[in-house]
């Protein structure tokens, strides 16, 4: 194989999850930095759940995970509608992973590994800022259930 197909997973954990919410966290280039706040942040997990803390992610993003989302479309002038649309498990993972980074920065706490372990430990016990941003989709593609014929 290739050196150019390899797929490219982070060296602790071994994992693609792992790999994509590093990226995500990455801000200006700093990978190292991104590395370190997620190695706390499952060291936090390790020590508040007395679980895997791999397997505490992996909860996290699949239970924060949409199956259905809404798209804006624009009809007729500056009509717009929201259209519910499905979604495929990787375009799904990604938003889950999203949604886990914006509801953790936006806590109240002192450093992003803290913030980051305490939103993931939230969303396996059903409660969480991810959880109520795939709610509030999930309820806009049921109040626009009637428009699903125009994808």
């Amino acid at each position: 194989m290739s050196r150019y197909f390899r797929k490219k997973y982070d060296p602790i954990y071994s994992n693609k999850v792992v790999n994509m919410l590093v990226n995500r966290i990455l801000k200006h280039g700093k990978k190292s930095l991104a590395y370190q706040i997620l190695y706390r942040a499952m060291k936090q997990i390790q020590q508040k759940t007395e679980k895997n803390p791999l397997y505490v992610l992996r909860k996290a993003v699949c239970k924060a995970t949409p199956q259905i989302a809404v798209k804006s479309r624009r009809e007729r002038g500056s009509t717009r509608r929201l259209i519910p649309i499905e979604i495929k498990k990787k375009q799904g993972k990604a938003l889950s992973v999203r949604w886990l980074l914006e509801a953790s920065r936006k806590r109240s706490g002192l450093n992003m590994a803290f913030k980051l372990s305490s939103e993931l430990v939230d969303v396996t016990k059903n409660r969480g800022g991810a959880l109520r941003q795939k709610e509030e989709i999930r309820k806009m593609a049921e109040a626009n259930r009637t428009l699903a014929h125009f994808r």
